[in-house]
């Protein structure tokens, strides 16, 4: 069934970042309110993930706020975060803090370590590597395919920010900007990334390709901070079972055609479909809200799928 109602792509991506949430073991706190007073103040712990003492974090309403109170926190520059994890200080990147936060998560902030270049020859068209970034301007690598061309370079690893590609600095670049520069490059030809892995308080770990769950309990906690690039944060309530499902099954067919995972972007997207009775209304809407991605046709046919799926087990 082919889409011929899609709108006038009128509107710009939103800010988005791949959110995992992580066993509680931080401070929570009631709602954040401006129009409530006095409000009280959430306050979070956060550690750096190589180690350091314990500092308080509080008042923030967006990550770049997040990471410049880290950044005060630990008296380092906001710019060394390259991302945060949470409840874990381990390159875990099932546990990568996004635009949602639990009243009970404890944080652990990534900063900047080794650089490194590294040549690569892309003998394949895909490289067999999934990127994400952290909201601010840091993509960064979140998996890594078993017997991909960058699984051969073993000094290329999960949770690494690349910093240039054949020279060009991408600071600043969304993650879907990066993954289709990666994809533009042509085969058979070899390309030069630099790149800037997190600093690790020992050196023992594997190298990690999926960067999956140890296997650890996930968030309890029923309610979550959720961060705005705009307006003050807000509580809200932990999503059911079969939302949280479709989301996640809307970040693998982003994967699949877009080579980038990002919880916020799935959620967005999820929330523009669920009351959308066909798959035409749905590409109005994401042309709406998510107009300059340019999503094709069966991308849309399959996240209204999964939408559909979640729909019929009821929300």
């Amino acid at each position: 069934m082919p889409l011929r109602l899609r709108g006038k792509k009128k509107a710009k991506p939103k800010e988005t970042a791949g959110l995992v949430a992580g066993e509680p073991t931080g401070a929570g706190g009631e709602s954040l309110s401006a129009s409530q007073a006095p409000p009280r103040r959430l306050v979070f712990h956060a550690q750096l993930a190589h180690g350091s003492a314990t500092g308080r974090v509080e008042g923030f309403s967006s990550i770049q706020e997040l990471y410049a109170q880290i950044a005060g926190a630990f008296e380092i520059s906001p710019s060394e975060i390259l991302y945060c994890t949470l409840n874990t200080p381990r390159i875990d990147m099932e546990r990568l803090l996004g635009g949602q936060l639990g009243l009970e998560d404890f944080i652990f902030a990534h900063v900047k370590g080794i650089k490194k270049e590294v040549n690569v020859y892309k003998s394949e068209d895909s490289l067999g590597v999934t990127i994400t970034d952290n909201g601010v301007g840091y993509a960064f690598i979140k998996r890594i395919k078993d017997g991909g061309v960058i699984d051969s370079i073993k000094t290329i690893c999960v949770g690494d920010h690349i910093e240039s590609i054949n020279g060009e600095n991408i600071v600043g670049w969304r993650h879907y900007d990066v993954a289709k520069k990666l994809k533009e490059l042509k085969k058979e030809e070899l390309f030069t990334m630099k790149l800037i892995e997190p600093k690790k308080a020992f050196e023992i770990e594997p190298r990690s390709k999926a960067g999956k769950s140890s296997g650890e309990k996930i968030g309890c906690g029923r309610a979550t901070l959720r961060l705005r690039s705009k307006g003050p944060a807000t509580v809200e309530e932990m999503p059911s079972e079969t939302k949280a499902k479709a989301i996640e099954k809307i970040d693998d067919v982003l994967e699949l055609y877009m080579g980038i995972r990002d919880t916020d972007l799935a959620t967005t997207m999820f929330e523009a479909g669920k009351d959308k009775v066909n798959p035409d209304e749905f590409a109005v809407a994401l042309d709406a809200t998510l107009g300059d991605f340019a999503f094709p046709d069966e991308f849309v046919f399959d996240v209204w799928g999964v939408i559909g799926d979640a729909k019929r087990r009821g929300l």
